[in-house]
């Protein structure tokens, strides 16, 4: 499996990525180990998509960080949005 995730930093600011290894992955963005977001964290999954590939992932993760993808994911979290402020 590959999954698609979006990570939110304490700023409220979102990260889309995607890996094999969701748990793995998750630790490294936390622990400093990610060259893109290691001054950014600490981060919260807030959401993930599994795909049966890697090109599905990939295509799915270049959706999700369009405009259009946004727009989505903000709709899909309206709920999470509004309780975390």
């Amino acid at each position: 499996m590959f999954y698609v995730y979006v990570l939110q930093n304490k700023n409220k600011r979102w990260y889309t990525g995607c890996t094999a290894d969701l748990r793995k992955r998750f630790n490294q963005h936390n622990t400093k180990k990610s060259k893109y977001t290691q001054y950014r964290g600490p981060y919260t999954l807030i959401y993930y998509e599994a795909c049966l590939n890697e090109e599905d992932a990939k295509s799915r993760e270049k959706y999700l960080k369009s405009g259009m993808g946004k727009r989505y994911l903000k709709n899909r979290l309206k709920r999470f949005l509004s309780l975390t402020g």
